[in-house]
């Protein structure tokens, strides 16, 4: 027979076992007993909270405290969770019981062979984590508590913690008693994490059983489920094993243990283990398995989807289970057709979708739990971070964006289990988002839009009347558009036009100029940016811009150029009369990829190597290609590649890099250039500009007839780089405003073999069906050769 009537250690315990150890308590005995790697430790029973409150007295003065409060109303609620608190904080321990905790704390001590050894106390309610309902964050854990006094201290603060705001109004929500539930506390070895997170074996955000999530981060997994870092995310497939998805985050802060005292410290990543780790992946492909491993035993185990705790611990890398509990937040999958009415949309700011759905409402920003009052039915919760304080102005919301975590932190689990829409990790949200704008919250696709512009039922079909009285879907006229050998791509300048024009029967956009998002979304020069700290400000309006495009017409192409600015051109931003210097030529001057290497242009061009980055990696845009503008030789564009690959931006398979055909320079060494590139798009105005000697912006040599595309020597220039380029495979297009003016000039580029055609919007169909007849007038002419 024990000695101790109010402690049961792990191994004496197990998932039946909730009444007396709580949720949490009972899953780390049955995960004990079943041979998992758990921390050990004890638990003090629930019954040792009801035995607190009894002899203290404070039942009877809890339950009038209760009944004369307005849970609705937070202010009331939150004034009544402070006086319950301090009433339990207030009281002394029972001495036989005290007695009882330090003697299991000496226990422990030598059982692990360690003199006062630092603990975890962890709070453990004894409604928690049943299969209906999740008390994901109610109540409080310790870290790092070491000796009698400061664990006798975190114990009585813990049982102080099932009267919390959120914990107060959870119960109600759910139904439960407040005097059914008592309240159990975890005292376990500490685990000093070197990694740590939270592994989910279903798809938590789309319901997908088949697959299994991992979150992770430096330090101590409270950064992760408090959601103050964002992690780095893996998408597992169950059944292969494989990794179907990797998100590499920017993990700036971690949680450790304090140098002096006890508890835990948020520090910088880059302070504590360098600043090569902030966006290095953390776990190892080693680890991941080990995880995968672990999160499918307990799985089967338990017989249903977990959300798992870890930690790998810094000393001895070994994994341990801190937690586990049932997934209650999976349901079927809606079958809601989310789309976007006839109008352009304006992208403010961009996430993680965390908790799916569509939200419209107002702004409210909320910087602290003194704000939460604020939130009215129908409101947009906008915050750095939910707490659990905040739920019950969560409850009332239509949506939910913060600017930190990750689809496991705080606000993503309670928005799920709550049903609202939430975009996590939306960074910038608090300054651009305006308060009482109306706005939009795809938690899809992890877009907030300005004002209320999508809709949950199926879009009605646009038609088109044709002389017989059919109606046609936009959709069904492009797909009728003829096939074609050569691609048809489209010129884009202007992002949110696209709306305009994704429906037209192209193939991709060949050419996307930046030069309208610096001008129309940053309106600054980049060196000005730098020079003030303002880069984030570039790297987020051209992500959104070119994400804006990518998504519409995703998985067709797009092939991004970036800045082509002139000086003079560049000095009309603002700040650029201050970094630009004055050219007596700017057409052949300082621009391109000349401008892209020098040092007084480089950090500039590497702001938009993270923009393109963060599109392709962060919102997962693969289709979205480079292409660099005004190459001359083949040692610039060595360069050039270097410090692309430096940004993350490496060619291979899945990312092109193009360059232009502009400078004749490109013609005469086309095979040299060939095998550094994957593909050529010629500049038809610039080239033919070089070519003929003639400037492009002269009216009188335009009207003289000198400055021509169809002109012979710039035919043969084109014809040398097909041929080139195709003897390496790599290939080739076109994207001035020739093949859009000149039928004949386009006839000239199929017969020559081109690649693709990227023309103006006006005139796709019309290139497309002129495309399709000369193709169709070249086979018929090689048929009748036979």
């Amino acid at each position: 027979m024990s000695r101790y009537r109010y402690i049961k250690w792990f191994n004496q315990i197990g998932k039946g076992d909730i009444p007396i150890v709580g949720g949490k308590g009972a899953n780390l005995g049955e995960l004990t007993q079943k041979g998992l790697n758990v921390p050990p430790g004890f638990c003090v029973t629930a019954q040792a909270y009801t035995y607190f409150i009894n002899k203290a007295q404070l039942n009877d003065k809890i339950k009038l405290l209760i009944e004369n409060t307005d849970v609705k109303d937070s202010i009331d609620l939150q004034k009544t969770s402070v006086e319950i608190q301090e009433l339990i904080n207030s009281a002394n321990i029972p001495n036989d019981l005290e007695n009882e905790i330090i003697s299991a704390y000496d226990q422990f001590s030598q059982e692990i062979k360690l003199e006062n050894p630092e603990v975890a106390v962890r709070s453990s309610a004894t409604a928690e984590d049943l299969p209906e309902a999740s008390f994901a964050g109610q109540q409080d854990t310790y870290l790092h508590i070491r000796g009698k006094e400061e664990l006798l201290n975190h114990i009585r603060k813990c049982w102080a913690s099932l009267w919390t705001a959120r914990a107060i109004f959870y119960r109600e929500e759910q139904g439960f008693d407040h005097f059914q539930v008592s309240l159990s506390v975890v005292v376990q070895k500490m685990v000093n994490s070197e990694k740590s997170g939270v592994m989910f074996t279903a798809n938590p955000v789309n319901g997908n059983r088949d697959e299994m999530m991992i979150n992770a981060s430096w330090g101590l997994g409270e950064a992760v489920v408090s959601g103050a870092v964002t992690p780095d995310e893996f998408i597992v497939d169950k059944r292969t094993r494989e990794i179907k998805e990797t998100h590499i985050a920017e993990k700036t802060v971690m949680v450790v243990k304090k140098d002096e005292g006890i508890g835990t410290i948020e520090i910088k990543v880059g302070d504590c283990i360098g600043y090569e780790n902030v966006n290095r992946k953390c776990l190892s492909d080693e680890e991941i398995l080990k995880l995968i491993d672990f999160g499918l035993k307990i799985e089967e185990l338990y017989g249903s989807h977990q959300d798992i705790e870890w930690g790998f611990d810094k000393e001895t890398k070994e994994l341990y289970i801190l937690q586990s509990r049932p997934i209650t937040t999976i349901k079927e999958d809606e079958k809601l057709e989310n789309k976007t009415e006839s109008l352009e949309l304006k992208s403010l700011v961009r996430g993680l979708a965390a908790s799916p759905g569509i939200g419209m409402g107002k702004v409210k920003k909320i910087k602290d739990i003194s704000e939460i009052s604020r939130i009215e039915e129908g409101d947009v919760l906008v915050t750095v971070m939910t707490n659990p304080d905040m739920v019950p102005a969560m409850r009332r919301a239509n949506a939910v964006v913060t600017e930190e975590g990750g689809r496991t932190c705080h606000a993503a689990i309670v928005s799920r289990e709550l049903g609202i829409p939430c975009i996590v990790g939306a960074k910038g949200a608090m300054e651009i988002l305006e308060e009482g704008d109306v706005i939009t919250v795809d938690a899809k696709r992890g877009v907030v839009y300005e004002g209320a512009v999508l809709k949950e039922e199926k879009e009605e079909i646009k038609v088109q009347s044709v002389p017989q009285g059919f109606a046609l879907d936009s959709n069904l006229l492009s797909q009728l558009a003829p096939i074609t050998g050569t691609k048809i791509y489209m010129n884009l300048g202007e992002p949110s036009i696209i709306g305009r024009y994704k429906d037209l029967p192209f193939d991709g956009i060949g050419l996307m100029r930046t030069e309208f998002i610096f001008t129309n979304m940053v309106g600054a020069h980049p060196m000005y940016l730098v020079k003030t700290g303002q880069g984030k400000l570039l790297i987020d309006k051209m992500a959104e811009g070119i994400t804006m495009v990518a998504q519409e017409i995703h998985p067709r192409p797009v092939v991004v150029r970036l800045s082509d600015f002139r000086t003079n051109e560049f000095r009309g931003l603002k700040g650029g009369d201050e970094v630009e210097p004055i050219e007596a030529n700017p057409m052949i001057g300082w621009r391109g990829v000349s401008r892209y290497i020098s040092p007084e242009y480089e950090k500039g061009f590497r702001l938009e190597c993270r923009a393109l980055r963060k599109v392709r990696e962060e919102f997962g845009l693969d289709n979205v290609w480079a292409m660099l503008p005004f190459v001359r030789t083949t040692w610039e564009l060595e360069k050039v590649k270097k410090i692309m690959a430096e940004e993350g931006l490496v060619q291979n398979k899945g990312f092109k890099i193009w360059i232009m055909a502009e400078v004749p320079s490109v013609i005469f060494e086309a095979e040299e250039f060939a095998q550094m590139v994957d593909g050529f798009s010629i500049g038809s105005n610039d080239l033919t500009q070089l070519v003929m000697g003639a400037d492009r912006d002269s009216g009188i040599l335009n009207n003289m007839g000198y400055f021509d595309e169809r002109n012979e020597a710039v035919k043969r220039a084109i014809s040398m780089l097909i041929k080139a380029a195709h003897k390496y495979g790599k290939t080739v297009s076109i994207c001035g405003q020739g093949p859009s003016q000149y039928p004949e000039f386009a006839e000239f580029l199929v017969h020559e073999g081109i690649d693709s055609i990227s023309v103006n919007p006006d005139t796709v169909a019309y290139t497309r069906r002129l495309v399709a007849a000369v193709e169709q007038r070249i086979i018929l002419n090689k048929l009748r050769n036979l």
